[in-house]
Parts: structure tokens; C-alpha cells; sequence
């Protein structure tokens, strides 16, 4: 699986009849962003329970980690970069404008991506989309690349020539989806909190003219917030100074304020208990690398072996679209015998059968503390991030294992405010009241 944001979230965007350029908004913006299973998102199923819709966000947790796994020839394939999206798998979702007359799109906002692409007409072989398609000759600052530009060759071994030597992609997924079309440029339209939309002129996009596999009916494409060359972050480049950062709301959380992605001086962590670590840069250069050092349970340190990703650095990515953080199983046993240690009660199983440490729901049940210590970053975890609720009586330890690879997972990130810093190289982490940003 290769693309999934992340993942980040249906961003309601509002639109003012007053516009201003990406150059113009170097002091920073913000948007909303509202998670997959929120009443606000079109994936959003009534007949569902709270505790469903938490049982389905990990089993994509599960699903997605994939994604991220080695491949036997390579550390991670840079084909595999782009290849592994499940559509409907991603976290967050967001919407924008495309081309001119501004188009509405709805996609998924990833953090484990870098191409924005968006189904086109004509689609000789699209999945089903509830949405209009978008129709790039009905925008007037459309065009295509051709074979030989600069543009073209930013796809890294994913781009071909047709019979008019436009430029194409082609990506396979991992789950078999497949989506295929012409690299192109358009103006991209961003919707602000301030009430200001912000344009992208020129955005290097996908016009999807064949996708098929597992794409969600509701959803229109994908946006790339990874940190690769054809990326949106990457293509705001400058003049965001490389910054943007988001505070999630806990899921649990009655609040009717969504989370927020901020960009540029929004972008920006600092203050008191404001923890930074170094951003480590591999292959393939869309996910975002950590170093993780050990996680301690009250005073107990456990030191991290690494992972499929490395035994030091980088060896675990961070990323928005993933539920669960999710580790070796070495190192999982080993770090939740030391929750068990801390904790009086008897473990019970849980009901769903996905998560391995699950405790019945009682006023005497107290939680450790467990810190993560990231290089040069201690960061240390509430309730809400290490434990969650899976039935009406049993909350489970959301950390799980895995066969290959370490992801930090949005669980774990909720209530801080999480900035990415692309020039500097680092990760930051700040304890922040999500609902009140």
C-alpha cells in the first residue's frame, strides 16, 4: 500500500469572493480539517457506533502499515511511494478547488503521499464517483506536460510518454488499484479558517483518466502531504518556509471544533513544553523518519531495538493516517508486559479481536505513564493516547504489533500540537487542548 494520508481529513472549506496568491499569504493559513468518521464527512454512517467506527479505523490501521513495509530488493521501493493507497483507508479527508472556474474536489489528505490527483473527464475506466468528474478543457488554466519537461521527470520512474507525447503516470497499487493519466498543471484553490482562500497557481497534479480497485464512491482523488518533490507541501515550498503542523482532536472528544493543518507562521511550534526531534531523511523521501530511542511505562525504560526501517536512525515514521502506533512484536511484548506489570487488574480480551491488551472499564483501573523518547524528544503520552475504548465495559492498550516496520500513529499525536519543519529538519511536538485551537 503506498499512499494514504495519512492519514489527513474533509477540509469544509468556505469561500469568500476575496482571493490571495501563495505569495501573499507568507504570513501563514490554516484549514479545517474534519476526521473520516465525523458527522461532517460524506464517509460518515449513522448506523454506526461510536465504538464501529473505532474498530474500523484500526482494522485500517492494520490494513495501511503495509504501505510502509520493505520490500526484499530495496529498503522501500520508490515506486512503492506512490503505490500502495487504498482510497477509503485514509484518516483525514479534505476538499479544495481545481482549475478556473474553481472546481470542488473532495480527497484524502496524506501524509504517506506526495501526488495530488483527481479523476478526469473522459474516464474510460473510473471507479463510480458520487461527485461530478473534473473537466480539464473546461478550465482555462489547464495544461498538460509534455515528455521532455522538467515537470515530467519528477515522478521518478512512475511517468511515460503516450502517442502525443504527453506526459502520463501509471500507478499500481498494492491492494491491485490502479490509477492512470496525464501529469498536468492547474490552479489550486485552498480554502482558510481566516475566511481568505489561498491560491496555488501552476500546482502540479494527476488527471486521473483510468482508476479502478477499492476507491471509495464518495472520494475523488488524493492529496500528497509527504515530504517529496511534487508534494502539496513541497509545492508551497518557500513560501510556507517548509512549515506546517495540525492538532488533532481526540476521538473521544465531544467538541464540535474539527482539527486544524496549519501552514507556514501558522505552522510554527514554540513555547513551554514544546519537545523537537531530528527529522531524519531516507528512501523513499515521502515519509516522514523518526529516531526512536526507547518508551518508558512510569520508570521502566525500554530500550528500541529498531525496527525494518533501521536499527537507529529513522527508524520509525510518523504519520497522520494511521490509528494505532505500531511496533516490532519483539519490542511490543516486551512494552506492554511492562503496562501489565503496572496494572493491578486482570487483562480481558478484546471483543473485536484486534488489539492484544484490553482491561475491563473500572473506577479503580489506572493507567500508566508512558513517555516516548524520540532523540532529543521526550514525549509524554495521556490516557487518551495509550488507551481507548473498544466496547461498552473494555478500553485496550492502542499500541499493537506488527511484522515489519514501526508507525507513530494519530492515536498517539492527539491533543498535541505536531509541527513539521522541512528546512530545519525537524519534528516538534507540543501538549495542546486540540478541541480549543
Amino acid at each position: 500500500m503506498a499512499a494514504s494520508i495519512s492519514a489527513l481529513a474533509f477540509v469544509t472549506l468556505i469561500f469568500s469572493t476575496t482571493l490571495i496568491s501563495i505569495e501573499a499569504a507568507k504570513s501563514g493559513f490554516s484549514i479545517d480539517l474534519i476526521a473520516r468518521d465525523s458527522p461532517k464527512s460524506p464517509f460518515y454512517n449513522p448506523d454506526e457506533t461510536p465504538t464501529q467506527r473505532i474498530l474500523n479505523s484500526f482494522r485500517r490501521s492494520i490494513t495501511r502499515v503495509s504501505r510502509f513495509s520493505p520490500t526484499k530488493d530495496s529498503e522501500i521501493a520508490p515506486s512503492s511511494a506512490e503505490s500502495d493507497v487504498i482510497t477509503n483507508q485514509g484518516e483525514y479527508l479534505m476538499t479544495f478547488s481545481l482549475g478556473t472556474p474553481a472546481f470542488d474536489i473532495l480527497a484524502i489528505a496524506d501524509t504517506g503521499s506526495d501526488l495530488i490527483w483527481t479523476q478526469c473527464k473522459p474516464c474510460n475506466d473510473c471507479y463510480e464517483q458520487d461527485a461530478p468528474l473534473f473537466d480539464p478543457k473546461a478550465s482555462k488554466t489547464y495544461r498538460d506536460f509534455s515528455c521532455n519537461t522538467s515537470q515530467c521527470g519528477l515522478l521518478e520512474g512512475s511517468s511515460s510518454c503516450d502517442s502525443d507525447k504527453i506526459c502520463s503516470y501509471n500507478y499500481n497499487y498494492g491492494d491491485k488499484s490502479f490509477s492512470n493519466g496525464n501529469i498536468a498543471s492547474d490552479v489550486i484553490t485552498l480554502g482558510s479558517t481566516s475566511g481568505r482562500p489561498v491560491l496555488v497557481p501552476k500546482a502540479l497534479i494527476g488527471c486521473g483518466h483510468n482508476n479502478k480497485g477499492t476507491f471509495n464512491s464518495k472520494g475523488s482523488g488524493i492529496v500528497g502531504l509527504g515530504g517529496g518533490k511534487i508534494s502539496l507541501i513541497s509545492q508551497l515550498g518557500s513560501e510556507i518556509d517548509g512549515k506546517f503542523s495540525y492538532c488533532l482532536v481526540p476521538v473521544t472528544s465531544n467538541s464540535t471544533n474539527s482539527s486544524k493543518l496549519n501552514f507556514g507562521s501558522n505552522g510554527i511550534v514554540s513555547g513551554h513544553g514544546v519537545q523537537s526531534t531530528p527529522l531524519v531523511s531516507k528512501n523513499p523521501d515521502t515519509f516522514y523518519f523518526l529516531t526512536l530511542e526507547a518508551i518508558s511505562v512510569g520508570t521502566n525504560r525500554i530500550e528500541f531495538p529498531g525496527s525494518s526501517f533501521g536499527d537507529s536512525e529513522g527508524n520509525i515514521i510518523i504519520d497522520s493516517g494511521t490509528t494505532l502506533t505500531l511496533l516490532p512484536q519483539g519490542f511490543y511484548s516486551d512494552l506492554s508486559s511492562a503496562v501489565q506489570d503496572q496494572i493491578s487488574a486482570s487483562p480481558v480480551d478484546d471483543p473485536s479481536g484486534i488489539l492484544s491488551l484490553c482491561y475491563k472499564i473500572d473506577e479503580d483501573l489506572k493507567i500508566p505513564e508512558i513517555t516516548v523518547h524520540f532523540t532529543d524528544a521526550d514525549v509524554k503520552l495521556q490516557a487518551l493516547n495509550t488507551f481507548i475504548q473498544v466496547s461498552d465495559d473494555v478500553v485496550c492498550f492502542a499500541f499493537n504489533p506488527v511484522s515489519s516496520g514501526a508507525i507513530f500513529g494519530n492515536l498517539s499525536q492527539m491533543n498535541f500540537l505536531v509541527g513539521y519543519d522541512l528546512e530545519g529538519k525537524t519534528v516538534s511536538f507540543k501538549p495542546t487542548d486540540c478541541t480549543k485551537n
